[in-house]
């Protein structure tokens, strides 16, 4: 018979401990443990010989079937360029974002857009009558989107196996349990040990399982660092909730490129693709402004023109503020102490202000020059050339360094009619430019800076 104890979890990263304590000492997370009951079997005599049992042989690797995976694929370009192409058949998928953003909203539209294929939708929050509602006001109509409100794994899954969907999408994680786990829904062990369960039955019967996902106030994923890991893809939903736009991006995917981005635009009727995301981020830009530029980044395979907005005023506290929308609060720092030393711009008295307009969130360094050119541009009153687009990485030294796949921001930049590029001026030979766009190779921060300014 089995006897039971108790232990200390972190809900945050899932360290264990044998006594509470107000920090967890692995993540540094304060009042994260929570008590769980964890059943202790019986040590049972084990005999000196064990049979071995028996397990599948290892094959060569030239023996392994190489077949085309057939996805299924939803028509909609973004959602489908996120995945890889489609939904992989018997892939575990995460999707995760702030409440309100659209989970559930893109969730139902799995019915609409796979019109011929059996969803199952699972909630574990809302009664079947509120997922009704919700599929009449998106206009999701038709008898392929079947509701279940239910929390017990073991009644899920036995669900499932006997409508055998075509997709399974659980809603969410955080509130389904395994009945012969002690600890409350939402506990790491219950998240870890559902998220396995329903691995298992998605390699097993080839159904792409969606689990919805919480984020805590820190915007990671609630729940145990382990979750991310078993499951084959995590999408994350970002934006703002009080605007329209949503960007759907991959931050693992095992069948496709990581940081690949969707974006989608808020309707009342629902999510609806936006097939050029550079010219709805450069739609509103306003010509003849200081502070403002265009950079060109690239997200996953995908290149796209954001606006960069900067403003630098005298400071009215005695310590100047520096504020980042979109962009890293300290690469900001490092970019603005370079413009200081090597430029002689005395900022130390002023605030400044970054932002990336349209609600995306700039990674990669090639966004440098641009984010530079428009804090100078603020900071001396003069507007930036409105036909230029500025692609490069910033030195310490003030050189403008390369970047990757130069090309394909080019043609991206020709196609909106930009008519000339800044670029890293190694990057010149052998470089093919693109018909109507003129580039221009900086070796260095002052010389982009007179050639834009």
């Amino acid at each position: 018979m089995a006897r039971s104890s108790t232990r200390y979890v972190c809900q945050a990263c899932g360290y264990e401990a044998p006594r509470w304590m107000g920090r967890c000492p692995d993540c540094g997370g304060w009042n994260t443990m929570v008590e769980e009951t964890v059943p202790t079997p019986v040590k049972a005599r084990v005999p000196r010989r064990v049979a071995e049992a028996p397990g599948a042989d290892p094959v060569p690797l030239s023996a392994v079937p190489l077949e085309a995976e057939a996805r299924l694929v939803t028509g909609v370009a973004e959602l489908d360029r996120v995945l890889g192409g489609g939904i992989v058949p018997g892939s575990l998928i995460l999707l995760a974002g702030d409440p309100g953003i659209g989970k559930s909203t893109l969730m139902t539209e799995l019915a609409r857009y796979l019109p011929d294929r059996r969803v199952l939708y699972v909630t574990g929050e809302e009664s079947v009558r509120q997922v009704r509602l919700r599929a009449r006001r998106l206009g999701v109509e038709g008898d392929n989107l079947l509701l279940l409100a239910e929390t017990n794994l073991e009644a899920i899954l036995e669900a499932a196996r006997r409508v055998a969907p075509d997709v399974l999408v659980v809603d969410s994680i955080q509130t389904v349990y395994r009945p012969e786990l002690e600890s409350a829904p939402g506990s790491v062990s219950q998240v870890r040990e559902s998220a396995a369960l329903l691995m298992h039955y998605a390699k097993t019967t080839h159904v792409p399982v969606f689990l919805v996902g919480h984020v805590t106030k820190e915007g990671a994923i609630a729940g145990p660092r382990v979750l991310e890991h078993m499951v084959d893809t995590v999408l994350y939903f970002e934006g703002d909730r009080h605007h329209a736009y949503r960007i759907l991006r991959a931050v693992k995917n095992r069948f496709g490129a990581t940081h690949e981005i969707g974006v989608f635009e808020m309707h009342e009727t629902g999510l609806r693709a936006v097939d050029n995301p550079s010219a709805l981020f450069l739609s509103e830009r306003r010509y003849g402004t200081s502070g403002s530029t265009v950079v060109c980044t690239l997200e996953g395979t995908r290149p796209v023109l954001v606006e960069i907005q900067a403003l630098v005023t005298p400071t009215a506290y005695g310590t100047p503020q520096r504020n980042a929308t979109g962009f890293d609060y300290r690469r900001l720092q490092m970019l603005l102490a370079v413009l200081e030393k090597r430029e002689g711009l005395r900022l130390a008295a002023h605030d400044v202000f970054v932002n990336v307009v349209g609600g995306l969130r700039l990674e990669e360094p090639a966004a440098d020059l641009g984010v530079l050119v428009a804090v100078a541009s603020s900071f001396r009153d003069i507007p930036a050339d409105t036909g230029t687009v500025l692609i490069g990485e910033v030195g310490l030294g003030g050189e403008i360094r390369g970047v990757g796949q130069l090309d394909v921001r080019l043609r991206e930049a020709a196609r909106l009619g930009f008519r000339q590029a800044l670029v890293p001026a190694h990057h010149l030979k052998g470089l093919l430019r693109p018909d109507g766009l003129e580039v221009v190779g900086v070796r260095s921060l002052h010389e982009a800076l007179d050639l834009v300014l």
